[in-house]
């Protein structure tokens, strides 16, 4: 692949990783802040499905809270790029399964909102599959490339931000349940005037609800509406039902009406235009409502009594669950009847509280937090408790990225001065030699010689037999390779001990066959028994021209036809003054080597070649050619992964001689060496090969 194939690629991984992170850090954290949401979402599916009966009570709760925290952090992650393999991995695996699951839902349509936005953007089940169908997308282009996403922080802080992200997502979730979501999406939010969200613009056609109401009466159950609801109180009320006969404009609040329970009187206009303040006591449920609060709502009520203010308690429970909490709690206060999901809506608790004023919300309260007696010594009129609390959503957005990201920051500022300080240092210099000689170990140690344009047949072929006598005499301590010029490969493979040198080509086509005089394909290469060729070699890219789609092919032959591949990279003189020696090594190796499978790249061995120290004048230190090699095996690590990196063998390719071959050797990123001038005699070339037994 060229370089702007090559930029092109890494631009749209980045940005499909990005879109990919935004979208699960926002579906994720508006789940967070609302998990009694995505639980009653979860408790439609059951029912819709039939399988409400078969589920625990507490299993939705739980599910939506796991899968707020699982797309919260999953989406943290792909943003920072920590743990590219798995995180990319996860999204993929995730998004199969939800992409067929939505192309279903849309398909039965159980629930017309899916909610995966919770209340903060609404979806149809049709939008949610082609959001989906866009995700999976990219899902496959991010995990097929994870290796050119940018990481934002580093690999030591990874596990920090790993960590820290799960916690903040469940401290979050869990605040959320005990007391009200932190962002409120819904309708009925703080500030918010009922009545006039219940209109209708003129010119526009309203829609037709119908509300029944199931009653009982001599166990014979029978359905009512608002407009033949008896007055014979013998019937007693099981449940209602609000659902939409006609379409129209749809305000944002559509579904709110109070029934006095028992004689079903309809008082929502009476509560909504109450010029003083109403106190709402919300319960879905009364059969499951929290009763560890009951003296301070009766406390409440009295307050309320006292003051002259209105006071009532929405439900949808039926007749027989209202007289058991009264007896429970020896509530006093009026009931009304409402819809179950109007009430769920409200407020995300049972019970909760909420405050009008002429139709305005003015507060709400979980059941954790109501009003405390302190509160109710003087009318609301006089007090804080009487004032409309509302906050802008820009600042409680504010507040909650900096809940996320100031201890964030102290732990990794933290992190920061502990790894500044000496006794760290120490401690990761001990370590890091310690672990590089052990990885060192593992890999295979390597000397190999390239002969050049030198020797004739006849004094390659006694070259080669010197040389295998002198290693079959005295066993090296690493792997030797001579790479000959082609008409020496035949005759120097019959000479050697196999199992004590190796043997490659110093170059081979970028052909397969065909009519292209002069040149030598990898197969012919194979043929004459070498197991090895040199390919990229800086004076093959200066004096012919080679370019990183020329030894690409090059290298994808010599693999094919069961060729190791020596491969060279380095930086000209001009690239090392400019400081961009870093930056010409990784497109060398971009451009050829990383379309590879990890299983190809293990046939790889690299050679970087101080091309500015060879025949300048210039001297390339033991210091200098380890900080390359470091640097190509971090490379090597985000391409292919650090079992890849840790494998790979990488030869130094500048002026090494048997003076200095033990110094360059012993550095813990230096596998061997690609001899040139010494490789020619057969006391040199040893004397470099028993630098490993020093």
């Amino acid at each position: 692949m060229n370089r702007l194939g090559y930029k092109l690629r890494w631009v749209a991984v980045n940005v499909s990783r990005l879109l990919l992170a935004v979208t699960f850090v926002f579906s994720g954290l508006v789940k967070v802040v609302d998990p009694r949401g995505t639980q009653y979402k979860f408790d439609d599916y059951f029912q819709a499905f039939g399988w409400s009966e078969w589920i625990p009570g507490f299993l939705p709760l739980w599910l939506a809270v796991l899968l707020a925290v699982f797309e919260f952090c999953i989406g943290i992650y792909l943003f920072f790029g920590i743990r590219r393999r798995t995180t990319s991995w996860f999204f993929l695996l995730f998004m199969s399964v939800m992409t067929p699951l939505t192309f279903y839902l849309a398909l039965a349509d159980p629930v017309s909102d899916c909610g995966c936005f919770g209340d903060a953007v609404s979806l149809t089940n049709w939008e949610t599959f082609g959001k989906n169908v866009v995700l999976l997308g990219l899902s496959v282009l991010v995990f097929r490339y994870r290796r050119l996403m940018v990481r934002f922080v580093s690999e030591r802080n990874q596990w920090m931000i790993s960590l820290y992200s799960i916690f903040f997502a469940f401290v979050l979730a869990g605040f959320c349940i005990y007391y009200l979501p932190v962002f409120d999406f819904r309708p009925y939010h703080i500030g918010v005037n009922l009545p006039r969200s219940m209109v209708v613009p003129e010119g526009e056609e309203e829609p037709e609800y119908l509300t029944t109401f199931v009653l009982e009466k001599d166990g014979v159950k029978k359905e009512f509406t608002t407009e033949d609801y008896p007055e014979d109180t013998a019937w007693h009320f099981v449940e209602s039902r609000t659902v939409l006969v006609k379409e129209g404009y749809v305000p944002p609040i559509h579904d709110f009406s109070i029934m006095t329970w028992p004689d079903g009187e309809d008082i929502t206009e009476q509560v909504l235009s109450d010029k003083g303040y109403t106190f709402l006591l919300i319960s879905p449920y009364l059969e499951f409502a929290d009763d560890s609060n009951i003296d301070r709502i009766n406390e409440l009520y009295d307050y309320c009594g006292e003051h002259g203010y209105a006071f009532y308690c929405l439900t949808a429970s039926g007749d027989d669950v209202i007289g058991r909490w009264q007896d429970l709690t020896g509530a006093d206060y009026p009931f009304g009847i409402t819809d179950e999901i109007t009430l769920k809506t409200i407020v995300r608790s049972n019970p909760g509280l909420v405050l009008l004023k002429e139709g305005t919300v003015y507060n709400k309260w979980s059941c954790n937090n109501l009003p405390k007696e302190e509160d109710l010594n003087v009318p609301l009129e006089d007090g804080e408790l009487g004032r409309l609390q509302s906050a802008s959503r820009m600042m409680t957005t504010l507040r909650v990225v900096l809940w996320f990201l100031v201890p964030l920051f102290v732990l990794v500022f933290a992190d920061r001065i502990w790894v500044g300080s000496k006794m760290y240092r120490r401690m990761k210099h001990k370590n890091r030699i310690i672990n590089l000689l052990k990885r060192k170990e593992m890999r295979k140690k390597i000397v190999a010689g390239n002969w050049k344009m030198n020797l004739n047949l006849q004094e390659g072929v006694a070259l080669a037999t010197e040389l295998n006598a002198a290693l079959v005499a005295d066993k090296p301590n690493c792997d030797v390779v001579i790479c000959t010029p082609f008409i020496h490969l035949a005759s120097v493979a019959a000479v050697l001990d196999a199992q004590t040198i190796g043997l490659g080509a110093e170059n081979c086509a970028d052909k397969e066959k065909g009519a292209y005089t002069g040149e030598v394909s990898a197969e012919m290469v194979k043929s004459t028994g070498a197991q090895y060729v040199i390919l990229g070699h800086s004076e093959r890219r200066a004096y012919y021209g080679e370019t990183a789609e020329i030894l690409k092919e090059k290298v994808n032959l010599a693999l094919a036809n069961g060729l190791k591949v020596i491969f060279c990279i380095g930086e000209v003189l001009e690239e090392r003054e400019a400081d961009k020696q870093n930056e010409v090594v990784k497109a060398q190796l971009a451009g050829s080597l990383f379309d590879l499978t990890a299983e190809q790249f293990s046939n790889i061995i690299l050679a970087y070649e101080p091309v500015w120290a060879i025949g300048t004048g210039k001297t390339a230190t033991a210091e200098q050619a380890e900080e390359m090699h470091a640097f190509i095996r971090t490379t090597i690590a985000e391409k292919f992964g650090a079992e890849a990196a840790e494998n790979v063998s990488i030869l130094y390719g500048g002026s090494c001689k048997p003076s200095n071959a033990k110094e360059i050797f012993a550095k813990p990123d230096v596998d061997g060496g690609l001899i040139g001038g010494a490789a020619l005699k057969c006391a040199d070339f040893k004397g470099i090969i028993d630098a490993w037994k020093a």
